[in-house]
């Protein structure tokens, strides 16, 4: 618990008593935190237990019911983010809140856009975002628009906008969730370095590997209340899990690798030479009724442009797709839908919920596009239909018209799985499900996954985490450098084994190509 305040120095931020309710429900109850100069502390907890409630409150964008917040010991009533950061705090939000219609020297001077003689001086907001870029070790031409980077590019411009500013307090929320191994190990240095220099760093991340390497301290909340504040060095990793969950960390034990094999029998979809600008070179696919096909890769393997390309969202540049042994163009979403295949992205801010509509009508949204505008669904069916997946699928809180933007990370992704099942589809192409969420929904979803499969519907699996494509899959597609290098079992193969075949170095014994 809290070491007595007398023993170290007083924190630079410190929060005390927070408490914020909607309506008749607290998402934070008297919360204590503290955070010192020159320090990386982590907020843990699971989805909805009211980390993305605390740090709202710290940066501005939500007002305390009851509570304080100091900074160098002088009380604060933030009235907006940018207030916030005219104080010295500055975040990182986990979905990236930039322009991609603006160049990446316009993001990172957005809003504080250097001036002269009253115009916008471009060229010094250019050496500006070529100092903060050169500082995260980052090569990116400031002068090229944000939206022709991939997303791992485009967290590290918002991170090197964060810290082009004199700040305090950096909060970072999920920042390594888009980055490959190199970029977080880059990331880790910039962090150091700030930390040397006397900045705060609040740091929420899922990964506890990561939480253990670049944390000194640790706040726990569960269900808007604080748990406890620990050292790293201090902590086991197992009682972490256990005191975020407050249970035994069974529900982090394996799942085992799949013991339930999908029945043999023709491909619900087959892909032969599906290519795709320059991330999707060749990729031979077959998926069977039933089966969960996990996809492993690097960042920039190309899993998501193989995804994309078997859904419609993307239209390949060669190769052909099969639905049932039968030749099909899947030139769009919609035509995919109507073949019953569904896709899911992994960036459910952008291209999945619609945050300012309700649970209801993010469930019904596809099935009632699919039916068109003529043959509207009734309020009555669609109330019907909403009610029965957010109990089938232990979406919480179970408030079907409460808007989707308030639900925790984890239940709004349960939200878009619904969306997608209310289709009826025969195969799902889930693009990272769990990123960003916490571990006990992580393994919710990891089961329901199973137990989708295990009625008969085909799933496609993407995932940077190896051990959970292990722990769902029947089959692991292995992509490198735009190849489906190959598809081998998922019985008896080890994380450290997939990670040799994902870097290609080795190749198990019997693992065919695909």
């Amino acid at each position: 618990m809290m070491e007595p305040m007398s023993a170290v120095a007083p924190p630079l931020l410190e929060v005390r008593g927070a408490t914020v309710r909607f309506g008749v429900e607290s998402a934070l109850a008297d919360v204590d935190f503290r955070l010192r100069a020159g320090e990386v502390h982590s907020l843990m907890g699971e989805n909805g237990a009211g980390k993305s409630t605390l740090i709202k409150a710290i940066t501005g964008a939500l007002r305390l019911d009851d509570g304080e917040i100091l900074l160098d010991g002088q009380r604060m009533r933030f009235s907006s983010p940018a207030d916030a950061q005219a104080r010295g705090i500055s975040t990182v939000y986990q979905e990236i809140d930039l322009l991609p219609n603006l160049t990446v020297a316009e993001n990172i001077s957005l809003g504080r856009e250097p001036r002269r003689f009253g115009v916008i001086d471009h060229r010094e907001m250019r050496v500006r975002a070529e100092r903060a870029l050169e500082a995260l070790g980052v090569e990116v031409d400031p002068a090229s628009v944000l939206s022709s980077h991939p997303l791992a590019v485009q967290q590290l411009v918002a991170i090197a906008r964060a810290v082009s500013t004199e700040v305090k307090v950096l909060v970072l929320d999920e920042p390594t969730s888009s980055l490959d191994a190199d970029e977080v190990a880059e990331l880790f240095r910039v962090i150091r370095d700030l930390k040397a220099q006397g900045i705060a760093i609040v740091f929420v991340s899922h990964f506890l590997d990561q939480v253990y390497e670049i944390c000194d301290r640790v706040t726990v909340l569960r269900g808007g209340r604080l748990v406890g504040e620990y050292g790293t060095r201090e902590l086991l990793r197992i009682d972490l899990v256990e005191k975020m969950l407050g249970a035994a960390a069974d529900a982090l034990a394996p799942l085992g690798q799949r013991l339930v094999e999908p029945a043999e029998g023709p491909s619900v979809l087959s892909a032969r030479g599906l290519a795709s600008g320059t991330r999707l070179r060749e990729a031979d696919l077959d998926i069977g009724e039933g089966e969960v096909i996990g996809v492993a890769g690097l960042l920039g393997s190309g899993r998501t442009e193989l995804a994309r390309s078997i859904t419609g969202v993307d239209r390949p540049d060669a190769g052909e797709v099969a639905i049932d042994g039968d030749l099909v163009r899947l030139d769009t979403p919609r035509e995919a839908i109507r073949r019953r295949v569904a896709y899911s992205s992994e960036n459910r801010r952008t291209e999945g919920i619609i945050g300012d509509l309700s649970v209801l009508d993010n469930i019904t949204l596809a099935l009632q596009a699919q039916r068109g505008i003529f043959h509207r669904l009734s309020t009555a069916r669609r109330r019907e239909l909403a009610v029965s997946w957010v109990e089938a699928l232990h979406i919480r809180p179970a408030d079907i018209d409460r808007p989707v933007s308030t639900l925790s990370g984890g239940n709004q992704q349960k939200v878009l799985l619904a969306r997608l099942l209310a289709l009826s589809p025969r195969l799902i192409v889930l693009d990272e499900p769990t990123r960003g969420i916490d571990v006990g929904a992580k393994a919710e979803i990891q089961r329901l996954v199973g137990e989708l499969s295990d009625n008969g519907l085909s799933i496609v699996y993407i995932s940077a985490e190896l051990d959970e494509v292990l722990r769902v899959a029947h089959l692991v597609a292995v992509m490198r450098d735009g190849v489906l290098a190959q598809i081998v079992p998922a019985t008896g193969l080890t994380s450290d084994a997939l990670l040799a075949l994902v870097a290609g170095h080795t190749t198990p014994e019997g693992g065919g190509g695909g």
